[in-house]
């Protein structure tokens, strides 16, 4: 069975429903393997998990491992691929989405994770990485925007997009439409999550489906 969750952000916890669905779905604790989205952020100090968001939202959530793993630089790669191989749960943290994305290339671990039986997470960059293109807008500075459609790991066959300060107003300007043309693209605002599991997409909270340069929002069926 494959499942994969991608999640917009949540400034406080994971709702109520949220957590009952994840309780389902990970039953094998044994190995929780998070992946930077800012590689390079940490030098020679060890990171303290309790900083960490994505996982005080799992032990918020009562959702408790035993072992925690963060993989960025400072892990050997072949280290790095091992803990994702033997890894219950995969959760591609947020931040940079670019230097995520340079790092699964960098450390070949893209094919590693989609071979993976674990549960697959992400969280905004993440999330981003997980699915099978994204695009990144860069603002040139003089009021004009570039982007570049990147190739993420390719968990599922559809766009994805998250950021925080995104929502329908900003989607519905059309800067999406263009990736939408050749691929479905998912919008999601903040407090959100899409969960595919044995292909099936569901969704929670706020997200929109744009195709073919048309945007609707989706049904919760979760």
């Amino acid at each position: 069975m494959k499942i994969h969750y991608y999640f917009s952000w949540f400034n406080d916890f994971f709702s109520e429903k949220l957590v009952k669905l994840l309780h389902e779905d990970i039953t094998d604790r044994k190995s929780l393997v998070m992946i930077s989205a800012q590689p390079s952020a940490y030098k020679d100090e060890q990171v303290n998990i309790d900083d960490i968001s994505e996982w005080t939202w799992l032990n918020q959530a009562n959702i408790i491992f035993n072992e925690y793993h963060f993989i960025d630089y400072r892990m050997q790669k072949e280290d790095a691929q091992r803990l994702l191989q033997n890894a219950s749960v995969i959760f591609l943290c947020g931040g940079d989405p670019v230097l995520q994305n340079d790092f699964l290339a960098e450390y070949e671990l893209s094919d590693v994770i989609k071979n993976s039986n674990a549960v697959i997470m992400g969280a905004s960059a993440g999330a981003i990485n997980m699915a099978a293109k994204w695009l990144s807008l860069i603002n040139t500075g003089s009021e004009v925007e570039t982007s570049t459609i990147y190739d993420g790991i390719g968990m599922d066959h559809f766009a994805y997009e998250s950021h925080a300060k995104r929502d329908y107003t900003t989607f519905v300007q059309g800067y999406l439409f263009p990736l939408s043309e050749e691929i479905d693209v998912y919008a999601a605002e903040q407090e959100s999550a899409i969960r595919v599991k044995d292909g099936k997409i569901e969704i929670m909270g706020p997200v929109y489906l744009i195709s073919h340069s048309k945007i609707q929002k989706l049904v919760e069926t979760l």
